[in-house]
């Protein structure tokens, strides 16, 4: 059984649905709308589930309606929250979503500022029970202590290197894998240009980087020579929450003891597919479903 630890945030996204997303101030009609939990490291929490992983989300919430109901969503989902902090008399994270017709979005994240930072309490997990451990960006403190004890215990380490407000370099240098957003790529590196800006970043680990671009696919650097997989061509619904599935099962692909360009291809196989149904976590295929769509691309 393969094992595999999420270290990050979970929201709850309150998705609208739209057929062009608002230009200027206004007032808007979506036709459609949902409520899901979301979350860069939770939903690749999930999706590693789905693919077969024994899977721990660890990460924080409040004791409120919204806490319940992400915990219990991911539970019924088939990751385990044991490891997750409650905190009392706290409100959890939550975003809106508004997705066109073509299944671009736009997200305004509220980060409960009731959620403590500090992340001393990761101390007393055994992190030598996973095969990978995964990390967003989203609660630096708590990705550099997991990785950390990880790298201790002879595990490895892949980080989910999004756009965030901190200088994430320290959380590169402690990972075996780092997959970048195009926007986190070029917010670490400060370079737009993607194959100088993923060599610049390579610069700050001995582990691998990878960056994903949507519908253009997933570059990597592998023995010093850019690598890419281009994107499956596939019906878009919503993308929301496609990188995240990535990283989710690229953890399982790499766990699994695959070569990176099978990895890579796995990978984005699996996140083509959520993107041709609504919401972050709906579409997120299995391991049956995923050979048999890439079958087609033999």
């Amino acid at each position: 059984m393969i094992r595999i630890a999420c270290i990050g945030i979970t929201v709850l996204d309150r998705i609208y649905y739209v057929e062009t997303l608002p230009t200027e101030g206004g007032k808007y009609v979506a036709h459609r709308y949902t409520e899901v939990g979301g979350g860069p490291a939770a939903t690749a929490a999930v999706a590693a589930a789905k693919l077969g992983a024994q899977v721990d989300f660890i990460g924080r919430v409040g004791d409120d309606d919204t806490g319940n109901r992400l915990l219990s969503e991911l539970e019924s989902l088939g990751v385990n929250t044991r490891y997750t902090r409650r905190y009392a008399g706290a409100k959890s994270s939550q975003s809106a979503i508004t997705v066109d017709a073509h299944g671009e979005r736009i997200i305004v994240n509220f980060p409960s500022p009731d959620l403590l930072a500090e992340a001393d309490w990761l101390n007393d997990i055994d992190f030598s029970q996973w095969d990978v451990v995964l990390a967003d960006v989203r609660w630096h403190e708590g990705a550099k202590q997991a990785f950390t004890l990880a790298r201790q215990a002879g595990v490895k380490t892949l980080l989910d290197g999004d756009v965030t407000p901190q200088d994430i370099s320290e959380l590169v240098a402690l990972s075996d894998h780092a997959a970048f957003s195009a926007p986190g790529l070029a917010r670490l590196t400060g370079i737009s240009e993607t194959a100088s800006a993923l060599k610049q970043s390579q610069t700050l680990t001995n582990g691998h980087v990878y960056v994903t671009q949507g519908r253009e696919g997933c570059y990597w650097i592998e023995n010093g020579m850019l690598q890419h997989q281009a994107g499956f061509a596939v019906d878009v619904v919503d993308t929301t929450g496609a990188g995240d599935v990535f990283h989710g099962a690229l953890a399982f692909s790499l766990a699994s003891g695959n070569e990176l360009k099978e990895a890579v291809r796995f990978a984005s196989g699996v996140a083509a597919l959520k993107c041709t149904r609504p919401g972050g976590r709906a579409g997120i295929p299995d391991c049956d479903q995923t050979r048999s769509f890439l079958s087609l691309f033999v």
